[in-house]
């Protein structure tokens, strides 16, 4: 084995962690401007594509513990931001989702976000980073149930 070879699953990780923590400080910047926590903005971004969602869900996919998913749900509840219904299929479930101020949020940190991630690499290049770390994150999900 290589000396480069050994370092490389290191070096993977720490540029991962650097692109994630450069990427969150800019990120941060918008919704601080914007009122919004970085926990508040994964809320909002996935109830934004209109389908309601269950909070198991939501917690799971915005990386939230459920009590402190709740805590926030009713913030932005008391912010006009979400509101709550029963689904209709599951009455003892409730879904989440955006109001019209949550679009409108949504839409204009959206907007600032894109004109951050514009500044990425090339269309082509983007779209291969995507579907790298999708990949990734893919395999280690795989990997996470494999050894359950």
């Amino acid at each position: 084995m290589t000396a480069s070879s050994a370092r490389r699953p290191r070096d993977l990780i720490l540029l991962l962690t650097r692109a994630e923590r450069l990427l969150g400080r800019r990120l941060a910047a918008i919704l601080d401007a914007a009122g919004c926590t970085p926990e508040a903005w994964r809320v909002v971004t996935l109830l934004a594509d209109g389908a309601g969602h269950h909070m198991t869900e939501i917690a799971e996919r915005a990386f939230l513990p459920p009590a402190t998913l709740t805590k926030l749900v009713d913030h932005l509840v008391e912010e006009n931001l979400v509101y709550r219904r029963v689904d209709e299929v599951d009455r003892r479930r409730v879904r989440a989702h955006l109001t019209p101020r949550g679009h409108r949020l949504h839409q204009r940190v959206g907007q600032q976000v894109d004109a951050i991630l514009a500044t990425l690499p090339a269309d082509g290049e983007r779209e291969l980073l995507e579907e790298l770390l999708t990949r990734l994150v893919d395999s280690l999900d795989d990997a996470a149930v494999t050894a359950s």
